[in-house]
């Protein structure tokens, strides 16, 4: 494989920090997530953080793979593991703070999320640390952990058999995943584990159908790599009709064409945890014409504060969950959402807080960067030859390599 010198896309970056700004408004129980709840169609923040994700780790990672396989899977896993342990201390938040909380000031949002925790604790310990229990909010990160240590195999498998057969192989998982793949598995690991789970506190998402998400973001990010994307080759008519296909589903989503052609009655078809059939076209008519647009996508998004909030991403996303569930802390008796002051309070202290979460990762990050390169006081000193071909501006050519060889030989010896 040939992979030409990669440049940063600032794009990418700012376009997982609009993903993540779109997932805290719709996770934050206030009115603006009536607003932000998939008002394009049937594409969700989840999925284009999901996404995205996996299209800059395929990007990044092709490459070292090729060249070094042990030391690119044991970066992706070494993530993963560190991934893990921020699970982990948001699982401990909730199963004590959160909880302790709800149960003492009775707020209904958060017993609801945690009720299985509440009625088997030492199940559901047992169970997340296995990520097999996994509340509401706390569903994402899990499933992002399992794909980001299965990255190498993915990678691997491409390298050595192949896109397409991976791809197939993805597609043909989706496809039984339509079809009960999950609750074969799940009653598997209930018989094997002993763990009285049921299917619907394992989380939201069918790991089995949003793996094609994750595949697909691979595999575009490899294929940028070597700077052959395979959105170029559509025609003109495919983009055409990916617009129309789009305009479709916008007015399926609110309601326009009908009784007939709505949310409910088309059901898993559109479903958004099971990626049904009609959200994949959707997915992929909407990834169409967002690289057909991405010009001008890049001059409206690549700019602050989406660049800094996506380039700590992860520490943004595991920080908005916190202040997700201070929000619903805030709810009491019937009331779904926060209101008047209180919700403009907290989507004012959310987002300077997340914005300053990611501004202290990524000056962290570059403060390490800039203390790995050594000094200038280290670099070794030209010369008395090098500092003669330096200043040799105005000598023939004869006596420039007479010098440069002079040079070379003090530079050896």
């Amino acid at each position: 494989m040939l992979f030409p010198k990669l440049q940063r896309l600032p794009e990418l970056d700012a376009l997982r920090g609009l993903f993540l700004v779109w997932m805290t408004l719709t996770h934050l129980p206030t009115r603006f997530s009536d607003f932000v709840n998939q008002p394009f169609g049937y594409i969700s923040s989840a999925e284009g953080f999901v996404f995205l994700s996996a299209l800059l780790i395929g990007r990044l990672y092709i490459r070292e793979l090729t060249e070094n396989p042990a030391g690119a899977a044991w970066r992706l896993w070494k993530r993963s593991l560190k991934l893990y342990a921020y699970h982990i201390f948001l699982l401990a938040f909730a199963f004590t703070i959160a909880a302790s909380w709800a149960v003492h000031h009775h707020r209904a949002a958060i017993t609801n999320l945690l009720n299985f925790y509440l009625n088997h604790p030492g199940t559901a310990i047992v169970g997340s640390i296995f990520l097999i229990y996994c509340p509401p909010l706390l569903d994402i990160l899990p499933m992002y952990v399992m794909f980001l240590f299965l990255t190498p195999l993915f990678l691997s498998a491409a390298v050595r058999v192949g896109w397409r057969i991976v791809l197939a192989a993805s597609t043909l998982i989706w496809l039984l995943a339509q079809f009960g793949l999950r609750d074969i598995v799940h009653n598997w690991v209930v018989h094997f584990t002993h763990l009285q789970i049921p299917l619907q506190e394992t989380g939201a998402f069918n790991l089995f159908a949003w793996q094609m998400v994750w595949i697909v973001g691979l595999w575009l990010g490899a294929r940028s790599a070597q700077h052959d994307v395979p959105l170029k080759l559509v025609p003109r008519w495919g983009i055409a009709l990916s617009v129309a296909v789009c305009i479709g589903f916008v007015a399926v989503r609110h309601g326009w064409l009908g009784p007939h052609l709505n949310e409910q009655a088309l059901g898993l078809l559109l479903d958004k945890w099971q990626v049904g059939p009609l959200r994949v076209l959707n997915i992929a008519a909407f990834l169409i014409v967002f690289y057909w647009l991405r010009k001008y996508v890049r001059v409206v998004v690549a700019r602050e504060p989406f660049l800094t909030l996506g380039k700590a991403s992860l520490q943004v996303f595991c920080a908005h969950l916190l202040f997700v569930f201070g929000g619903l802390a805030l709810l009491y008796g019937e009331m779904e959402q926060l209101t008047g002051i209180t919700a403009i309070a907290l989507l004012a202290v959310t987002f300077i807080s997340l914005f300053l979460v990611a501004a202290n990762e990524v000056r962290t990050r570059r403060a390490k960067k800039n203390a790995k390169k050594p000094p200038a006081s280290d670099m070794p000193a030209p010369s008395a030859a090098q500092d003669r071909v330096a200043s040799s501006g105005n000598s023939t050519l004869q006596e420039r390599v007479a010098l440069a060889a002079e040079a070379e030989g003090v530079r050896f010896r």
